[in-house]
């Protein structure tokens, strides 16, 4: 069947987040043109993978304020959100509980979705690896994973102990079923739509804090080395930004500044000359510590934020199409990083 707008991705959606917040976000994010078709009882990877981040999307803008101001703002002047893509972080240590060392934990969801890897990102300044996800049926238009690893041999003896304190409670979130039907959807491509309203909202509920409570000494340890260690330990693998393809970042940073929102200074502008990045610094969320004692208490600590992203087109003389260029920048992304790093208290 052919739609405006692609009754399997809303049906997934509904039971998760409501009625009103699905048909919020259908009105506010791009439609991929892959999703135009449906088959009524039949989910497609590439229908999941959009239902998958609409729901990641929505979660972000919770736990953003100034996010969902900005795109408050965006849909009262008559315009939407292109979401070009989600970033997440993760550590590669073996001592990670239940929950697989790193991006491993993730590409097990990604490519049964339809995700590979598009390119690879040293962060060494951080140390990190970041590669990104596009998607195989439509990489322009469904939003990509940039997806973090954090590498703690990399750091002192006294901070790798406490990444396995703080990471070696964690929990895995898939489950036997879940396992199952993922393992179906990577050899079918498509899974019965009673399967797939099953596996939403375990795959979504990947994206958080799999690991017990931090206690405040070991986040002491992890912020003096690594403020991104840090933020993992409070928000663990939910996502740390999402980010709105935009036709000019340069003249949205102008205008987002003039409106006193909290902007990242400069602008962060590719090797290529063909990607441009900023972002608002991380919004402050209480998180709770235990203390040594057992007791809990809470502190104000940097969460997650809204980021913008302008991407050059080229003229594919192959194709006669206009082509997007979905690569990343290990140097944008080791400044955009920052925005969580300068608030860590």
């Amino acid at each position: 069947m052919q739609s405006p707008r692609n009754a399997n991705v809303e049906r997934l959606l509904q039971p998760l987040i409501g009625a009103h917040r699905t048909a919020a976000l259908l009105a506010t994010l791009n439609h991929p043109a892959v999703l135009n078709e449906w088959e009524d009882g039949v989910v497609t990877r590439a229908e999941l993978a959009q239902a998958l981040n609409m729901a990641l999307f929505e979660d972000l803008l919770e736990r953003s304020p100034n996010g969902r101001a900005y795109t408050q703002d965006v849909l009262a002047a008559g315009g939407g959100v292109y979401f070009d893509h989600g970033a997440l972080r993760t550590v590669r240590w073996p001592h990670s509980g239940a929950l697989p060392p790193g991006e491993a934990a993730f590409a097990r969801i990604l490519r049964p979705l339809g995700f590979r890897i598009n390119g690879r990102y040293p962060l060494d300044r951080l140390g990190m690896t970041g590669r990104a996800w596009a998607h195989d049926d439509a990489p322009d238009e469904i939003a990509q994973f940039f997806v973090s690893e954090l590498h703690p041999e990399r750091f002192s003896a006294d901070f790798q102990q406490a990444v396995t304190n703080v990471i070696g409670t964690s929990r895995d979130p898939l489950t036997p079923t879940a396992v199952t039907h993922l393992w179906e959807l990577e050899r079918d491509g498509v899974l019965p739509i009673d399967a797939a309203h099953g596996l939403l909202p375990v795959i979504v509920g990947a994206f958080a804090r799999q690991h017990d409570v931090p206690n405040e000494a070991d986040y002491a340890v992890l912020l003096t080395e690594s403020a991104e260690m840090a933020w993992i330990a409070t928000e663990g693998n939910a996502f740390n930004h999402a980010t709105d393809r935009v036709a000019d970042v340069f003249a949205l940073s102008d205008e987002e500044k003039a409106k006193g929102r909290p902007m990242k200074p400069e602008v962060e502008r590719s090797r290529s000359g063909r990607v441009f990045q900023t972002a608002y610094r991380a919004d402050i969320v209480r998180r709770e510590f235990r203390l040594q004692d057992g007791s809990i208490v809470t502190r104000d600590v940097p969460g997650s934020f809204y980021e913008f992203i302008t991407r050059k087109r080229t003229f594919d003389q192959d194709t006669r199409r206009w082509e997007t260029d979905l690569r990343f920048d290990a140097g944008n992304a080791q400044g955009i990083f920052k925005m969580t790093a300068s608030q860590a208290a």
